[in-house]
């Protein structure tokens, strides 16, 4: 971490690459104008972070807003930092290598800045997942190796899954992006993915709506003098976990990265980590979802 400035600030991954401390988020954004208008706001906002996936079924219309930013900016494409990742049926050595490409096409990149293994046990592989994942894993280091992807990482990630990764990985993972949100800290798999090198990212810093109904969480944007959208990313980043907030209204978008200019106190990160009875979904444990 090189401290929480601006949009510019970094978190510096294990092999150098710098990665902008705030994301954009994609997941729900819908193909078509809404991503599109969405992500190129964002980069218009300041944004340099993007976050989408194969499984968003928006890596086309994420592509064409950054190919649209890019031309009519000063901006270079070595200036943002984008991410996707491997669609559930795609796991294994042939069909992730075709997966890379497929995204690599849509997105109209030359290259990505993070390839992330979605999600660690998927039905299809669900007999053979530790195979299936060292077989991913072995096509992404070869793209690392033939230039196609700065870095490589997974997402909903347990200790279980990464212990697993780790006994045939060249490359260890980078990052482990997982669900992190008020009430929902997952301190001890951020710490363990810390641990072994990881810079952790957060999806859903908002519960997905669901923080906004929190009566202790309007208290503290009133102390403060923000939105609780402010208040959420906030406390993420102040976490150490890069915050991945989606929104497709302009207005939002800016509002949440307006969060480098306030900073809240220990005690009151403490209560937002312990909050209760909140109306947002439990994480998911990876080797009970249905997809």
């Amino acid at each position: 971490m090189e401290g929480f400035a601006s949009l510019e600030s970094v978190f510096v991954l294990s092999n150098g690459v710098k990665m902008p401390c705030l994301g954009f988020g994609t997941w729900q954004s819908s193909d078509g104008e809404e991503a599109y208008n969405a992500v190129l706001s964002a980069l218009r906002l300041g944004y340099r972070h993007i976050d989408t996936a194969a499984a968003y079924g928006n890596e086309k219309s994420v592509g064409r807003a950054i190919a649209d930013f890019l031309k009519e900016s000063s901006v270079s494409r070595s200036d943002l930092f984008i991410t996707t990742k491997l669609l559930n049926e795609d796991h294994g050595y042939e069909s992730t290598k075709k997966a890379i490409d497929c995204s690599l096409e849509k997105l109209g990149l030359d290259y990505l800045d993070l390839y992330l293994i979605h999600w660690p046990n998927p039905v299809k592989f669900r007999s053979c997942w530790q195979k299936a994942n060292a077989e991913s894993w072995a096509a992404m280091e070869e793209a690392v190796d033939a230039g196609k992807i700065r870095a490589i990482g997974i997402s909903n990630f347990c200790e279980r899954h990464i212990d697993e990764l780790l006994k045939t990985a060249k490359i260890k993972p980078m990052v482990n992006q997982i669900k992190v949100c008020p009430g929902q800290p997952e301190r001890e798999l951020a710490d363990y993915s810390r641990s072994l090198g990881m810079v952790v990212e957060g999806y859903s810093p908002l519960g997905t709506g669901g923080i906004f109904k929190s009566a202790e969480i309007k208290q503290l944007a009133e102390k403060y003098g923000r939105t609780v959208a402010q208040i959420c990313i906030r406390w993420c980043l102040q976490q150490g976990v890069v915050p991945l907030p989606k929104s497709v209204n302009f207005a939002r978008i800016k509002e949440n990265s307006e969060i480098f200019d306030f900073t809240i106190s220990e005690e009151d990160l403490e209560i937002i980590a312990n909050l209760k009875n909140l109306e947002i979904r439990p994480v998911r444990n990876p080797d009970e979802a249905d997809f």
